[in-house]
């Protein structure tokens, strides 16, 4: 897990990631953005989950924990999106 950030990068956040626009349906991971508060449980990094809706600037998105289903409202600059393989 990432604690912190090359001393080069530290302050700086992709505004690709940042203003990324995702579908309902869509497969994503969290991947916790250092330089960007993280208002949940570093237990979060690195889970797959599934996007139901959008709620405003956040993401509505399920994420099963020892199979029951959770629901987080996460920003879209900790969510990076999964490409499923066919």
């Amino acid at each position: 897990m990432l604690t912190h950030k090359h001393i080069r990068q530290k302050g700086k956040f992709s505004f690709m990631r940042f203003f990324q626009s995702l579908k309902e349906g869509d497969k994503v991971a969290v991947v916790q953005e250092l330089s960007i508060p993280f208002p949940y449980s570093h237990r979060l990094q690195g889970r797959t989950g599934t996007v139901i809706a959008r709620r405003g600037k956040s993401y509505e998105v399920e994420i099963k924990d020892l199979n029951k289903p959770k629901k987080y409202m996460i920003q879209p600059i900790h969510l990076k999106k999964i490409q499923q393989i066919k």
